[in-house]
């Protein structure tokens, strides 16, 4: 079932997909709140200031996987990184057409269809980037969603000392655009009931990684900013099981976190080594509705977490829920809040990352924090479906 946006008695939340564990449609149907405005991505909480700037990459070496009319793989790649300056022109979070492409593909009317693009961010558009020899952090957003759907986290980010690199996986996504204005839809949209759809797109995107780490690291004129010893992959749903993906076929990806996507790319039986976290909505629990964190967490044999957020949904990994409130939504009695969900995924990103990629110690990843309770370790203190 292709991935929408639910609205749900005022919450909107991410449907099932081919590329997540089911999620159950929730009660209800419509708006329950007057909007309240643009949506203002919360502030970063590291000490740097934010830039942020777009490259658009073509790999000549493969034919895109969705159009057959194209012999290239063409690529947006947002990057996030510390800035030497907080003032100037904050950076677009998405174009009025993507927004209206997004409502569109996602169902909602409620508001109109550019609201999405008045949302306000952190970063400083095209700002001169400050440091060498970063860590950095390759972003793959979930199906249908744009980058632009997990800015909060990349600028939080980057604000703690990272370069981000968000890929937006064309033809995959409800739009996305290129210079002069053209615009990319979702071509896979109309494929994601096919056999092998889930592992053919996670294989596609962590070519799509590995592609944009060999342009980062050696093409780019910039390349000094990162340091190819320290690099991790992030995603969401199928974006996260690209992680997983990336990280089999590409060694330089030290470290990686699937947030709420079902796994595709076989681990090889003789074990993984590599850290990993996953982190999850409550249907990921240990023996719940997806198996595939079951059979790889045994496959995983070094450094490994497995963390569920009570309260959460699939779309609480995302900005998505802070968006809601643009648009006239409000949360379910019992789901977890908006500014909540951000926090705790900022802050448990944020630890893994510090840990494995800058050789920081964080007790928050040892065990439950009594600042945080609605994680819980599994599976020891996951409860069982």
């Amino acid at each position: 079932m292709r991935q929408i946006l639910a609205v749900a008695a005022g919450l909107a939340v991410l449907a099932a997909t081919a590329c997540s564990a089911p999620v159950p449609p929730r009660s209800g149907g419509g708006p329950s709140a007057t909007p309240t405005g643009p949506a203002v991505l919360p502030a970063p909480t590291g000490t740097h200031p934010v830039g942020t700037t777009a490259l658009y990459l073509k790999d000549t070496s493969r034919p895109d996987p969705w159009n057959l009319d194209v012999q290239v793989r063409e690529l947006k790649v947002t990057l996030w990184y510390p800035a030497g300056r907080s003032d100037g022109r904050r950076a677009p979070y998405m174009t009025p057409k993507e927004s209206e492409l997004l409502m569109k593909g996602s169902g909602i009317a409620t508001v109109p269809y550019d609201t999405l693009s008045k949302t306000r961010t952190n970063a400083v558009q095209d700002a001169a980037p400050v440091g060498r020899r970063l860590p950095l952090v390759v972003l793959s957003p979930g199906f249908t969603k744009p980058m632009s759907t997990l800015t909060a986290l990349a600028e939080d980010l980057a604000g703690r000392g990272y370069v981000v690199a968000g890929i937006d996986h064309t033809y995959e996504s409800y739009a996305t655009t290129f210079p002069g204005g053209r615009v990319a839809e979702c071509l896979a949209c109309d494929s994601d009931t096919d056999p092998g759809f889930g592992t053919g797109v996670v294989q596609g995107r962590a070519a799509d990684a590995s592609y944009v780490l060999d342009e980062l690291t050696t093409k780019w004129d910039r390349s000094g900013l990162i340091d190819p010893a320290r690099i991790a992959m992030v995603g969401q749903s199928i974006g996260g099981a690209a992680a997983m993906a990336t990280m089999v076929k590409d060694s330089r990806v030290r470290a990686g976190i699937d947030m709420d996507g079902t796994t595709y790319a076989r681990i090889p039986k003789g074990g993984f080594t590599r850290p990993f976290m996953f982190m999850g909505a409550p249907p990921h629990v240990p023996g719940g509705r997806d198996a595939t964190w079951d059979r790889d967490w045994k496959l995983l044999t070094g450094w490994k977490r497995w963390v569920v957020l009570t309260g959460a949904d699939h779309a609480s990994f995302t900005d998505l829920p802070l968006l809601s409130g643009a648009l006239g939504l409000k949360p379910l009695p019992g789901a977890l809040p908006w500014a909540r969900s951000a926090e705790l995924t900022r802050t448990y990103v944020a630890a893994f990352l510090d840990q494995h990629l800058k050789s920081q110690r964080q007790p928050l990843l040892d065990k439950p924090s009594t600042r945080y309770p609605e994680v819980k370790f599994c599976p020891a203190t996951c409860a069982q479906p």
